[in-house]
């Protein structure tokens, strides 16, 4: 869904961040310095997802210093990403929306080739680090993930992980943020049909604080890829998926109950064993239908509450002057 000519002038800038008060003012400054040459508005959000260091006395600061283009909010507890980028969204007033990791690994000088592609028509502009500062196991891990994504949801990238990313506003209003969801907001779009592009992006070394990428969010990651995979083909539909799983454990039943009574004819000690396997498999089935029943009617209540697939573009009504009965060419039924 590529939209052209699309005008920005006002953009927003999400920055989640957690112990990081050494980078802030930095960020603060090159994205001020970009904007300022495209003479474009621009806002930048920082949300502090529970630090324990300067890092609120530092967005605080930057708030009031710039009143016009800084806001600041806080968590009392580190809730996550996914939560944080939710406020920034809801938050935003710009017709383009960026976030950015605040560690200065992306490089605010990449920002105009970023609104470049969204004013080409483009939904979602992500980046890809070709060539990536951090160590390999966190790198390994990652290309693993993205090829595996790319080929279940048919979004081709190489870094859906990537946090520099570039919306257009109408896309965050429609899509749900939650748990790691905020990694896979380029292939849940594509199933509104919004395209994304991907840009090569300048990688630079973390020079302050820790990464908090670690085993937990690899094991976050294949879940959540499994949810969008399920979401692709079953989202409107999930009888259809929940069915086949009772139809598949119907025949399970059948066989382990007919495998039962053909060893107890012949007074085999398995016959119980095959009439317990055959009795799970039959109540999973009942599970199954039971639990796809209540998944449509929650879809069925969501179609009905109004629910709407977002329109690209439509034509203008032609709208035909009004008729009278003094028209002459009008004949009316007796």
């Amino acid at each position: 869904m590529k939209l052209h000519n699309f005008v920005v002038n006002r953009v927003s800038f999400i920055v989640p961040a957690m112990n990081e008060e050494a980078t802030l003012a930095t960020l603060f400054e090159g994205i001020s310095r970009q904007m300022a040459q495209l003479s474009i508005r621009h806002e930048v959000l920082f949300i502090d997802d529970g630090s324990t260091d300067g890092t609120w006395a530092e967005m605080t600061r930057l708030a009031t210093e710039h009143p016009d283009k800084v806001r600041a909010f806080r968590f009392r507890r580190n809730k996550g990403k996914a939560d944080a980028l939710s406020l920034g969204y809801a938050e935003a007033t710009g017709d383009v929306i960026f976030t950015m990791d605040a560690d200065l690994q992306d490089d605010p000088q990449e920002i105009p080739r970023f609104l470049e592609k969204i004013q080409e028509g483009y939904g979602i502009v992500t980046g890809y680090k070709k060539k990536r500062h951090d160590p390999w196991h966190k790198v390994f891990p990652s290309r693993v993930f993205n090829s595996m994504l790319s080929k279940l949801v048919g979004v081709k990238l190489h870094d859906h992980n990537c946090g520099f990313k570039a919306y257009r506003r109408e896309v965050v209003e429609q899509l749900p943020m939650y748990g790691e969801m905020h990694r896979m907001v380029p292939s849940l779009a594509s199933f509104e049909g919004y395209e994304t592009a991907e840009l090569v992006v300048q990688h630079h070394p973390r020079r302050h604080g820790k990464s908090k990428y670690g085993v937990k969010r690899i094991l976050c990651g294949l879940f959540d890829m499994t949810t969008v995979s399920f979401l692709k083909t079953y989202r409107d539909r999930p009888m259809h998926f929940f069915g086949r799983v009772a139809i598949a454990s119907m025949l399970a039943c059948s066989i382990m109950l007919l495998s039962g009574l053909v060893a107890a004819c012949f007074g085999l000690g398995i016959a119980g064993f095959f009439g317990m396997v055959g009795m799970m498999a039959a109540m999973m089935s009942i599970l199954s239908i039971g639990m796809g029943l209540q998944l449509e009617h929650r879809v069925y209540e969501t179609m009905k509450g109004g629910h709407q697939v977002p329109v690209a573009d439509q034509t203008e009504f032609a709208k035909f002057p009004e008729e009278s009965e003094d028209d002459p060419n009008i004949t009316f039924a007796a």
